[in-house]
């Protein structure tokens, strides 16, 4: 049985939305009733997201954002209190990936770059989703993106998995810092999924991708909608009690 929510009258944001795991949790937001804003930096993809949601019954804008720059985010935030008038949800999912090195042979660009978008990128949005939310009686819930690799290590993936171990570090000091003021902060560690950035590696990488996969007990890629799933539950009463937490959705990858 797939839970269903009821977040009539309250906003979300998410970022990276323009596709895969941030274009699967906007559509839940809106399925369960919230106005979603949709960020990503590719607007006219993030725009025909939002038009298709309008066209569906539900309430969206699209909003051009590289969350690497901060005052873009701030202005993504103040973008949807304009409009909705609050924000109650927020999925800091935008991310990138890096060529595959070894850390001897890592690039400053390549580290700067993937650091910038995936550990800065969360922080900024997270730091004005906050200075709003903090103003709001009700509080807010906050999902940060990390990653399976946030949580282990693997070859040849020093620089990522340095950025998506930052986020949960991000995560949960904020988590504490902002329980007392009803706002809670979680990361959602996302496995193997089958979005459009994993098709690209699973292509240009397909020895390590193979090597990936024969780790994850249960024999498949993720889904998009799977992690969806996750970023709902997190930011429902039904996780009133969960705060600072970094969830694993990732087939039993860290298991072992």
């Amino acid at each position: 049985m797939t839970p269903t929510y009821d977040f009539t009258d309250q906003v979300a944001l998410v970022t990276g939305a323009a596709s895969g795991m941030g274009l699967a949790t906007a559509r839940a937001f809106a399925e369960a009733g919230a106005a979603v804003v949709l960020a990503d930096l590719d607007e006219k993809a993030v725009q025909r997201a939002a038009e298709e949601l309008n066209a569906a019954g539900h309430q969206a804008i699209g909003v051009a954002c590289d969350v690497a720059d901060e005052e873009q985010a701030a202005a993504m935030v103040d973008r949807a209190v304009a409009t909705f008038g609050r924000l109650d949800m927020a999925f800091n999912n935008a991310g990138i990936q890096v060529p595959p090195s070894d850390a001897a042979d890592e690039t400053a660009e390549n580290f700067d770059r993937v650091n910038a978008v995936n550990l800065r990128g969360v922080w900024a949005a997270q730091k004005h989703e906050l200075r709003q939310m903090r103003k709001q009686v009700s509080g807010g819930a906050i999902v940060n993106c990390s990653s399976l690799g946030g949580l282990v290590g693997l070859p040849e993936r020093a620089a990522y998995h340095a950025s998506k171990h930052g986020v949960i570090g991000l995560t949960k000091s904020a988590a504490v810092e902002y329980a007392p003021r009803g706002i809670r902060i979680n990361a959602v560690c996302p496995g193997t999924i089958d979005t459009p950035m994993v098709a690209a590696m699973l292509e240009s990488q397909a020895d390590a991708m193979a090597e990936i996969l024969k780790e994850q007990p249960i024999g498949r890629l993720g889904r998009a909608d799977e992690i969806a799933a996750a970023v709902l539950w997190l930011c429902s009463p039904g996780a009133s009690f969960v705060l600072g937490v970094a969830l694993p959705v990732d087939g039993g990858f860290t298991t072992h």
